[in-house]
């Protein structure tokens, strides 16, 4: 009987330190981390390049054949364009061109009949000669009209605006009828790529660095949201050196982001600085009656200790929750 209750005590002896150590693994110690703070700002949706489909002869504007949001081809025809004095131009060319070649009929005529004349010995070198040159000039006065109207035709197929590049189409300021001129706009395209610009005030200049990861919050994301929820992320491509009004320009590399209409403005939450926080894990907050708690030991025991609470951060791929107030640094937490 002694020797059953000498085990039980022995055993109670060796699992007790077990228990003990099981609690301090319980525990979270508060220390300062390093956190990146983050801004919230508007990013606008640009193009890096936008090109103008411009009237290349002037007149009236007969076909327009895409629209704002359409996409084109480099070489789509997005509108065509009608000079009646072209069509006056073509028929006189046509009719200079049938003229002439009558002429230049005759000239090879009066060329057979010399060179037969010749031949024979009735006709003279002279008159051959004279047949000879009439020919070549009213040959060479056929070609000039062939190309002459060459230069017609092709100023009446310039009539058609031609997509410059390949993208979408961001404006058509003309509409069926309006009058233009060579050289005028009638559609902007922008081929891509696209990007994020942002603006952010100046006290944030030097802490914004190209290549520093940007996250970009869903199409159309409203302000004051303190999260931007199923984000993705981006980088920062370039930072503009010359401050305008105050405010610092960059630009975000952002995939897919040529989806989004061009000057759509989405959030993005942009790192602007490093600073100490202290954090607890989310499991160790408890809210009774909307009051935020966590409990410490302390060398009188446990004992629950009022906090304000910010934002949610990451320390070593954890989740943290950082503390404004109500702990200091060493404290011990007392995790469920």
């Amino acid at each position: 009987m002694l020797q059953a209750v000498f085990r039980l005590t022995a055993a109670l002896a060796v699992t007790t330190p077990l228990v003990v150590s099981a609690a301090a693994a319980a525990e979270f110690t508060v220390e300062p981390v390093t956190v990146t703070e983050m801004k919230a700002v508007f990013g606008r949706v640009e193009s890096r390049i936008v090109v103008p489909a411009r009237a290349r002869i002037g007149g009236v504007v007969e076909d327009v054949r895409v629209g704002e949001g359409d996409n084109v081809s480099k070489g789509d025809t997005i509108a065509v364009i009608v000079d009646d004095k072209i069509a006056l131009e073509l028929k006189a060319a046509d009719a200079r061109l049938e003229a002439l070649n009558s002429q230049l009929a005759n000239a090879r005529t009066e060329l057979d009949r010399a060179q037969q004349l010749r031949t024979s010995g009735s006709g003279t070198q002279a008159r051959l000669d004279q047949a000879t040159m009439q020919f070549d000039v009213a040959t060479n006065q056929v070609a000039a009209a062939i190309a002459e109207k060459a230069v017609v035709e092709q100023r009446a197929k310039e009539g058609e605006v031609l997509a410059p590049a390949t993208g979408r189409v961001l404006t058509v300021p003309v509409t069926l009828g309006s009058v233009v001129m060579a050289g005028e706009n009638v559609a902007r395209i922008a081929p891509g790529p696209y990007y994020l610009r942002l603006s952010l005030p100046e006290r944030h200049a030097a802490e914004i660095v190209e290549g520093a990861e940007v996250q970009v919050g869903e199409r159309g994301l409203v302000p004051g949201q303190e999260e931007l929820p199923a984000v993705s992320t981006g980088r920062i491509s370039k930072v503009y050196p010359e401050i305008a009004d105050g405010r610092v320009i960059a630009d975000v590399e952002v995939e897919n982001v040529g989806d989004y209409f061009v000057n759509e403005r989405t959030l993005v939450s942009i790192p602007v600085g490093k600073r100490a926080a202290l954090v607890v894990p989310p499991e160790a907050v408890k809210t009774v009656h909307g009051v935020d708690y966590v409990r410490i030991a302390t060398a009188d025991g446990e004992m629950d200790v009022a906090v304000v609470l910010g934002e949610i951060v990451r320390d070593n791929d954890e989740e943290r929750i950082e503390v404004l107030s109500g702990l200091r640094a060493g404290d011990r937490v007392i995790l469920p």
